[in-house]
């Protein structure tokens, strides 16, 4: 093909599609998502009476049903506050409430004043507990769309074709509390309630295909290992001290788990580019009563991306918010995640084993290459939610919270999970009734017979809340199988004696670790070692960090002895002969381009920046799906854009790529003394903060583009035309072409070559 004719076709096409994002643009009065209400406020305060803002269009509630699963045919605000006045929560309007009633304006406060004691006594009582694991989380709408192609293995009707089931779905770190940050190095939940036209259906996942642990009885022994020590309660949110490394050095079962969480896997660059796993093995059963096991997985459109080790450490301080924010954002913009849900499908043998794998043992997964995994449906998060509290934190998911079609198997620590998660929602919310609130209220008739209790919200009639009686009409009726009633699938158990024992099929406690490491990249083992070796030289007892070496020694001798330099510490010998494994390339990030849908773009520029060409830029950015943020030597406006970051408060790790339209000097605002990044250094005639910023994203290796006097901005920072990921030109639309074709692969980690491989 003639070249010249291609590029000029190419040329077109971006053109065409500038053009468009620039109408776009002047329809549009805000384009950048995180403006905190659906209008822009007043200078003073209002002082006419008007009823209560709409939320934002990127927010929805829960469906307005009542609490046994019926239409109300109510509007999304039903729920809401009404009215323009403030009154007390049985609707009195109050007059005043920055005043306490006194006897006199210096006398002592009345205990007859009821609107006061309401109102601190809600106050006081505002709280619930936190979760004890996965306290710290984000959720959102959705709809989930079956395809139709499960209908082999299960009669589950809201995966058949075309069936659209609305669903919820929380992201959530497991060690932090609530008030942690988002980017620690964890495991995190992907839990998703479908409300099916059967009943809710739970598949509670997490990002990691396998557990620490084989059976639910220690759990509490791994959360108390993770969790900070108890007599200092620090550290928060991580893996990184003696009481975690001292519980899997000894408990070696969770070796191939906290491979996972040393990996690239444990902070994942978002919550939208993040793999989940059911980790159990789950039983389906088809319409002619043939039942199959099977794995549940999530594969995102976008891909599985993470986050640089140095970069995760300074959103942690920068913007401890950044996952939950990147979510939000995204779907605020348009940018609707999306995952498909697949499966990997097992014959139902007595042995409950697939090419030697014990499929109840929580600690091992099935290479892809051995039980490919079947599409199966379509999940797209495309609102968000209107109060964090109502919908997010009152959230009640429970493994046992089933449809026809699906049922649980006997890996031991599913089983402890369908007592363990009913039981704590019994102490979080109050009471028996939590699947009553709003959120977890089902959209499928209820007639369950539960009466009374704490927080009760149905309107029950009937005189026989029993079965069977007659007085009531014998109403509720059980279903039968032409009814598509839930059935436990008779599964034949073999005579047994109680023992408190493992199979010594879950005896294997490395060679799936090994698998894992033997599948990475040169990179990614780099990646590991490093996570290792952190983890490690944070604990203070050597006796515990002898321990792991060891263990490190029956997975790889390159890792062992690689994590045992940096602790300065002898590599042992492995104690028996190492697995044989063949690697599986599902298992690795990298190698493959996705979307860049929501991917944030950073802009330097300067009062010289060329407004035509900033706005031409940011237009094709916008058309890529992505998002600008203009960043400036000062806020308001430059070159014809709103600022959307200051040199002052922009930092790299916001960015998934920059862009330099400028060599900024320094701002009046420079000065080591009132910004500690301007002591950055450097040559005088660049902005310090623009060095920095260069700086990170180099060292992060994500991908840098400048054109006219950005080119001068970036060699001044060290960098330039010819260095890996990095794109110089004489015009921006063209260098973001290029830019945004080398984000395809996330980041260019060719920059730096890997001492491993």
């Amino acid at each position: 093909m003639d070249t010249s004719k291609a590029a000029k076709k190419v040329a077109e096409a971006v053109e065409e599609t500038v053009d468009a994002a620039r109408r776009t643009l002047e329809s549009t009065a805000e384009t950048i998502p995180g403006r905190p209400g659906p209008g822009s406020p007043p200078a003073d305060e209002p002082t006419e009476p008007q009823p209560p803002l709409p939320p934002k269009d990127d927010q929805r509630g829960p469906a307005t049903r009542t609490a046994t699963g019926a239409e109300t045919g109510a509007l999304q605000d039903a729920r809401a506050q009404q009215g323009e006045f403030l009154t007390t929560s049985t609707g009195t309007r109050l007059r005043d409430s920055d005043h306490s009633l006194k006897a006199g304006r210096r006398g002592p406060t009345l205990l007859q004043d009821h609107h006061l004691r309401e109102k601190i006594t809600h106050f006081d009582h505002e709280r619930i507990p936190e979760r004890v694991v996965h306290a710290r989380g984000a959720a959102a709408h959705g709809v989930f769309e079956g395809y139709g192609t499960a209908e082999t293995v299960t009669h589950a009707a809201f995966l058949a074709k075309g069936v659209t089931t609305p669903v919820f779905t929380r992201f959530s770190t497991v060690l932090g509390s609530r008030g942690s940050a988002d980017t620690v190095r964890d495991t995190r939940g992907f839990a998703t309630k479908f409300y099916t036209a059967e009943g809710n259906f739970d598949l509670v996942a997490n990002n990691m295909p396998v557990f620490f642990i084989q059976d639910g009885i220690k759990f509490p022994d791994v959360v108390h290992a993770a969790k900070p020590h108890p007599d200092r309660e620090i550290p928060q949110a991580q893996s990184a001290h003696d009481t975690f490394w001292d519980f899997v050095s000894l408990h070696t079962e969770a070796q191939h788990h906290t491979m996972w969480n040393m990996s690239d896997r444990g902070i994942p660059r978002s919550y939208r580019m993040m793999e989940g796993f059911g980790v159990h093995t789950f039983r389906l059963t088809n319409a002619e009563g043939v039942t199959s096991l099977v794995k549940f997985h999530w594969k995102p459109k976008l891909g599985a991306h993470s986050l640089a080790w140095e970069e995760a450490q300074l959103i942690n301080g920068v913007d401890p918010d950044f996952h939950r924010r990147d979510l939000y954002d995204a779907i605020e913009s348009g940018a609707h995640p999306q995952w498909e849900l697949g499966i990997q499908v097992f014959p139902d043998t007595p042995e409950q084993e697939f090419e030697g794998i014990d499929l109840l043992d929580p600690t091992k997964l099935v290479p892809e290459e051995l039980a490919p995994v079947q599409p199966i449906g379509l999940l797209t998060l495309n609102a968000n939610p209107r109060n964090f509290f109502a919908e997010v934190e009152q959230l009640a998911f429970h493994p046992g919270h089933l449809v026809p079609g699906i049922d649980v198997t006997d890996d031991p620590l599913l089983q402890a999970r369908l007592f363990s998660y009913i039981d704590t929602q019994l102490s979080r919310l109050g009471g028996p009734n939590f699947n009553q609130i709003p959120v977890n209220r089902p959209h499928a008739p209820v007639n369950d017979m539960f009466r009374d209790g704490f927080h009760q919200h149905a309107d029950h009639v009937g005189v026989a809340p029993y079965k069977p009686n007659s007085l009531d009409g014998g109403c509720p009726f059980f279903a039968g199988n032409e009814d598509n009633a839930f059935l436990d699938t008779p599964v034949e158990i073999p005579a047994a004696t109680k023992v408190r024992e493992n199979p010594a099929s879950f005896d294997d406690h490395f060679s799936q670790a090994r698998l894992f490491w033997q599948s990475m990249t040169p990179v990614e083992k780099e990646h590991i070692i490093r996570a290792y070796s952190f983890e490690l030289g944070k604990c203070y007892e050597e006796t515990i960090k002898a321990r792991q070496l060891q263990c490190l020694a029956q997975i790889d001798p390159v890792l062992c002895s690689e994590v045992a330099t940096a602790l300065g510490m002898p590599t042992p010998e492995p104690s028996e002969p190492l697995a044989d494994v063949t690697p599986s390339a599902a298992l690795s990030q990298l190698g493959q381009t996705w979307p860049g849908d929501g991917r944030m773009v950073g802009i330097v520029v300067d009062d010289a920046t060329d407004a035509e060409a900033l706005q031409e830029v940011r237009a094709a950015v916008f058309a890529a799906g992505m998002v600008p943020l203009v960043v400036a030597p000062h806020g308001g406006e430059v070159a014809g854009a709103t600022v959307q970051r200051t040199f002052a408060t922009a930092r790299s790790v916001e960015f998934d790529a920059l862009l330099l339209a400028a060599s900024p000097v320094p701002a009046p605002d420079a000065l080591p003394a009132r910004d500690a990044k301007a002591g950055a250094g450097g040559d005088p005639a660049l902005d310090p903060r623009v060095k920095l910023l260069v700086e990170e994203c180099w060292r992060h290796a994500k991908v840098l583009g400048a054109w006219g006097d950005g080119a001068t901005g970036l060699r001044l920072a060290g960098t330039g035309e010819g260095d890996v990921g990095v794109v110089v030109g004489e015009s921006g639309v063209d260098v973001f072409a290029e830019v945004q074709e080398l984000m395809s692969a996330h980041r260019v980690w060719e920059r730096f070559a890997a001492s491993v491989s």
